[in-house]
């Protein structure tokens, strides 16, 4: 049976953040589920299309958005499961046992919980509140991972072609079809403590409350999550 999953990693000048990322990867290639890894970039300016060659990945480029960059690297991707994943996300160790649990249930979706790769209060309270919200909305956003069957990503139309809050609405198209891992993923927390914890938890609430009372995604910033 050939590995069923394809990994699909966005990236704008991640270079430096990918080769950690890829580590917690391996995992999956070690138990068999992982196929392929697809780069889908936005234009950057560093080293990471000789990376992706190195590693073996295919690498597609095309626009920055984070939402068309998945999007086209769904396009590309061979396998039956895709997982998309963040280029500063760290999947945890047995990932890949949750995946082929996944797999082996043949619906729905699935999610990890969140942590920070940074101690502290409020690195907990925050992803306290980020696992709340994923499992009584059924909100997780794109740094906690997804792992959706091709099938269902194609019947929900996948992903839109949007800059930001692209996780917000792929997860309110599967309509509470994703189920929340204990396993936490860690990710990236550079934004949290360059800004303050409260002041970018506070914006990341009035950008997600805008977007559900319809107003529209916002153009990406420079320093692209």
């Amino acid at each position: 049976m050939r590995a069923p999953i394809s990994i699909i990693i966005p990236t704008l000048n991640e270079a430096p953040n990918l080769p950690d990322t890829l580590a917690r990867v391996m995992e999956g290639l070690n138990t068999g589920v992982v196929r392929e890894l697809v780069i889908s970039d936005g234009g950057s300016t560093d080293d990471i299309a000789a990376l992706a060659a190195e590693v073996g990945a295919t690498f597609i480029a095309g626009p920055a958005g984070r939402g068309g960059q998945l999007a086209r690297g769904a396009e590309t991707a061979q396998g039956d499961w895709l997982l998309f994943l963040h280029a500063d996300t760290w999947l945890p160790d047995g990932w890949s046992d949750a995946a082929l649990q996944q797999i082996q249930a043949g619906h729905g979706a699935l999610a990890f919980s969140l942590s920070f790769r940074s101690a502290g209060f409020m690195p907990k309270m925050t992803s306290a509140w980020a696992n709340l919200r994923s499992r009584v909305f059924g909100l997780p956003y794109g740094d906690q991972a997804l792992l959706i069957s091709r099938r269902l990503y194609d019947s929900i139309g996948g992903y839109p072609d949007q800059p930001m809050m692209e996780d917000v609405a792929i997860a309110r198209a599967l309509k509470g079809q994703i189920t929340l891992s204990p396993l936490c993923v860690q990710t990236d927390a550079t934004r949290y403590q360059t800004n303050g914890w409260l002041a970018q938890g506070a914006r990341n609430l009035w950008r997600l409350l805008r977007y559900l009372l319809g107003g529209r995604p916002e153009q990406p910033h420079r320093g692209y999550r």
